[in-house]
């Protein structure tokens, strides 16, 4: 699943913690953490040949291969994920699927490239140059063409009762002071279209931004080169207190909306290199055996890339019980630190796992993302041959794609459907899988709207946007789990509107659902090892898994079968706008 970061490099948005309903587990500790069961899966397994039946034994094989330590995390532009998509690519050819990729290939080649600011920028006030990552920060990433304006306040940027008015912002370098959270900023940056037409907003929150936000907005930025994704208009800074004093020629505090301050010269240009390794999708067919409906497509989707190899080892098993115990939604979790309570129950956690395990320190480095999202890969794989080998297929054409460049914004999945191949309103429903390996009781699988924090069960499935354009398709779906005997625990709590978690954005289904294709997200929802180098293969629940599997495997042959296109009932959204849940 794509993490904050990520999307901030399209909307701009930081959401907070993943949500459902179901209560806490049992047995879960007085913070609420449910221990870690021993792992009795083996860190290797030997590959077995898999069979056209949905089933744990293969899903185990598949993914064990898939984020093995040799796919070197798969990250999007790498080596590893080069290794991750030819094996996808060969193991659909093996079943017979066929290739709909660039030029009869079964890969579809995205222009990926980075960008990182050159050293040759300079944004400076009255002649005086202010010090990139330490007076300000350029937070929008495009290139900011030399330039001299007028600064004015703006006033507080949340505050839009008493902010700056638009004719006052034309052309000007507006300086807004801000209350709160990091996260607060990013959020109201997105609520300020009247702002469009100021020559540069810069925002005095740099000081307050913690350290994986300023490592976020410092590193190279991986983008998607096809003049499609879309730009702020305006360029957006972070801008410490003393270089908003710098550039008003006072403090901001006491300041009236509209008051000027010095003139700013801003020149802000960037270094754009290509990935060192092709990015491609992964996309074949299985045909459909209807000819008047063959040219129709219910799409199958999951994304092929994870984070690739950390800069620093650590110790795995240690990790594993810090985090469980002090962040157990993982990355979700933020820069969370312990309680005392907290800190003595790792203390205690980690002396008994170091007793029963003398000299077993295992430093780890490589994002190996088994279910961040090795298991809807290997998942989607499972399903297409047990499609491809049915007697009777489906009467329409089952699309599958391996969508890469997720984490790092949806690139992938936004550069199919924006150059599609296959027509676009071919393409029926989008059924995605991300993280469906896990969602047992003691992981913390997000939270409530509300902030509750939930757990999972044995057929535990958490389901997003299934009825946000056709309610037909979420009543298919539910009738599908009944009368299917699947029987799994269907949570609906993440897609609740407004949701500040926002999952509804935050994977692949979105780029399809902009279209106004019906879409269904499938997961099973966080866990302590999201986004870590402990998320690993040896944790995850393969019989569980194999039950989602089977249901959405069953889900797409049922819309595959109708006798009519799943009926869009709701408003679609804009495809070139800002995803809002």
């Amino acid at each position: 699943m794509s993490s904050y970061f990520a999307r901030i490099a399209l909307a701009l948005a930081f959401p907070v913690a993943l949500a459902a309903q179901t209560p806490a587990a049992p047995n879960a500790t007085a913070g609420g953490v449910v221990p870690l069961p021993p792992t009795t899966l083996p860190l290797k397994h030997a590959p077995r040949p898999t069979s056209p039946a949905i089933s744990a034994a293969d899903l185990m094989t598949r993914l064990y291969i898939f984020s093995d330590d040799s796919m070197l995390g798969r990250e999007a532009g790498t080596e590893g994920n080069v290794r991750g998509t030819d094996y996808i690519a060969g193991e659909i050819k093996r079943m017979g699927l066929i290739p709909a990729g660039d030029d009869g290939t079964y890969f579809q080649t995205i222009p990926l490239k980075t960008r990182t600011i050159d050293s040759t920028s300079t944004f400076s006030v009255g002649g005086t140059p202010l010090e990139l990552g330490t007076d300000y920060l350029p937070i929008s990433r495009q290139a900011a063409p030399a330039a001299t304006m007028q600064v004015v306040y703006g006033g507080d940027i949340q505050d839009t009762t008493k902010r700056i008015a638009p004719d006052q912002a034309k052309g000007k370098l507006v300086v807004f002071s801000v209350q709160g959270n990091a996260m607060t900023v990013l959020r109201s940056m997105r609520r300020s279209p009247d702002l469009d037409s100021a020559g540069a907003i810069a925002i005095a929150g740099l000081d307050a931004l913690p350290p994986r936000f300023l490592g976020f907005f410092t590193r190279p930025q991986t983008f998607l080169d096809d003049n499609t994704t879309p730009t702020t208009g305006t360029e957006l800074f972070f801008i410490s207190t003393g270089a908003a004093a710098k550039l008003l020629g006072a403090s901001p505090n006491g300041l009236t909306p509209g008051a000027a301050g010095g003139t700013a010269s801003i020149d802000i240009r960037y270094t754009t290199t290509p990935s060192a390794f092709p990015a491609r999708n992964v996309v074949g067919i299985v045909p459909g055996s209807d000819p008047a409906l063959r040219g129709e497509y219910v799409a199958i989707g999951a994304h092929n890339d994870h984070l690739g190899v950390a800069a620093h080892p650590v110790d795995h098993d240690s990790l594993r019980i810090w985090n469980h115990i002090v962040r157990p939604e993982g990355a979700d979790d933020g820069n969370k630190q312990p309680t005392p309570a907290e800190q003595a129950e790792v203390d205690k956690a980690l002396a008994a796992f170091r007793a029963a395990h003398p000299h077993s320190e295992r430093l780890d480095s490589i994002d190996n993302g088994a279910d961040d999202d090795g298991s809807g890969s290997v998942s989607a794989l499972e399903i297409a041959q047990h499609i491809a080998a049915m007697k009777v297929k489906p009467k329409r054409s089952i699309l599958f794609v391996w969508h890469v460049g997720e984490e790092k914004g949806l690139l992938g999945s936004r550069y199919f459907t924006d150059h599609p191949t296959v027509a676009r309103d071919s393409i029926v429903t989008q059924l995605n899988m991300d993280m469906v390996g896990r969602g047992d009781a003691y992981d913390e699988t997000g939270r409530t709207k509300e902030g509750v924090p939930i757990h999972g069960s044995a057929g535990y499935l958490q389901l997003v946007g299934s009825r946000r354009l056709s309610t037909e398709l979420g009543d298919l779906i539910e009738k599908v789990n009944t009368e299917g005997h699947h029987n799994l625990t269907l949570d609906y709590s993440i897609d609740a509107n407004g949701h500040p978690s926002n999952i509804y954005c935050r994977s692949d289904h979105y780029e399809y659902a902009r279209y106004g294709i019906p879409i269904t997200f499938f997961t099973t929802g966080l866990h302590s090892d999201y986004h870590q180098v402990t998320d690993e293969p040896e944790y995850i629940d393969y019989v569980h898994m194999a039950r989602v599997v089977n249901f959405v495997s069953d889900v797409a042959v049922h819309v595959a079968d109708l006798d009519h296109r799943v009926v869009v009932d709701q408003p679609k959204p804009d495809p070139h706008g800002a995803c809002r849940q």
